[in-house]
C-alpha cells in the first residue's frame, strides 16, 4: 500500500524520469480524492517540465505551480512566489518535481526549513537502473548524497522507475529489483513503491510490493 505524506518530494538524476513520476503521483493522489497542487523546481532542465503535462493536469482539477518564463521562449531560472504554498496551504497535498542532479536541486534550499518543521513529507529518490549515470550503487550513491546537500532535505525513501520507455517488458522491471533492493539496503532507505507502465502494472502487481501504475508522458500527451 502506498501511503503519501502531505507533501512528497520526487528527485533523481537527469533523465530518471522523477517529472513522469511527480506527475503520475499527483494522478494517483486526486484519484484518491485528496486536493492536489504539483510545484516544478526545476529551474534548470529547459526540455521536460512539469509544465508539458499541465493541460491534462488542468483536466483533473490538479492545481500546477510553474515559474512564470514555462510556458515562453524565455530561459531565466526563477521561481514562481506561488510555490510557497506547498509550506503555507496545509489543507493540500503538494507533489514536488526537485530539479536533477545537484544543480538543479539548489532551489529546494528555500523551502527545505519549513517541510522539514512540519515534518509531514517524503524526500524520494527517483532511480532507473538502466540509465548510464545510476547503473551501479556507487554512482547512485553519489549522486543521492550531492542532491541531499544542495536541496539541504536528506531523503527518506526510492522510487524504483527502471525502465527502456516504450521497450520495457516485466523481465526489465523484476531485472531491477535486486540492485533497487541492494541500493536501499546500502542506503538504509526503504523503497517506497515501483513505477510500472499502465499495461505491465496489472501483471505484476503480485509479483512486486507497492506498484504504482504509471502513464508515460511526453510534451503535455499520454505515449
Amino acid at each position: 500500500m502506498i501511503n503519501a505524506k502531505r507533501v512528497t518530494l520526487f528527485a533523481g538524476h537527469y533523465g530518471s524520469g522523477k517529472t513522469n513520476v511527480a506527475v503520475n503521483f499527483s494522478l494517483f493522489l486526486k484519484n484518491n480524492e485528496k486536493q492536489v497542487s504539483i510545484y516544478d523546481l526545476d529551474i534548470v532542465n529547459p526540455y521536460f517540465r512539469t509544465i508539458d503535462a499541465k493541460s491534462m493536469l488542468d483536466k483533473f482539477g490538479i492545481d500546477v505551480v510553474v515559474s512564470k518564463y514555462a510556458e515562453t521562449n524565455v530561459d531565466i531560472p526563477a521561481l514562481n512566489s506561488a510555490s510557497y504554498k506547498m509550506i503555507d496551504d496545509k489543507k493540500r497535498y503538494a507533489v514536488v518535481d526537485v530539479g536533477g542532479d545537484d544543480r538543479g536541486a539548489l532551489a529546494l534550499g528555500r523551502f527545505a526549513e519549513g517541510i522539514v518543521t512540519e515534518n509531514n513529507y517524503d524526500m524520494l529518490f527517483v532511480v532507473n537502473k538502466y540509465r548510464p549515470e545510476t547503473r551501479d550503487i556507487k554512482s547512485a550513491i553519489q549522486i543521492l548524497q550531492e542532491i541531499e546537500f544542495s536541496g539541504k532535505i536528506k531523503f527518506t525513501g526510492i522510487v524504483n522507475n527502471s525502465n527502456l520507455g516504450n521497450e520495457t517488458t516485466k523481465e526489465t522491471i523484476t531485472n531491477s529489483i535486486d540492485f533497487v533492493n541492494e541500493l536501499s539496503k546500502e542506503c538504509n532507505l526503504p523503497v517506497k513503491f515501483t513505477a510500472v507502465r499502465n499495461d505491465l502494472a496489472e501483471q505484476l502487481k503480485n509479483t512486486i510490493n507497492n506498484v504504482l501504475p504509471i502513464e508515460l508522458i511526453k510534451y503535455g500527451n499520454w505515449l
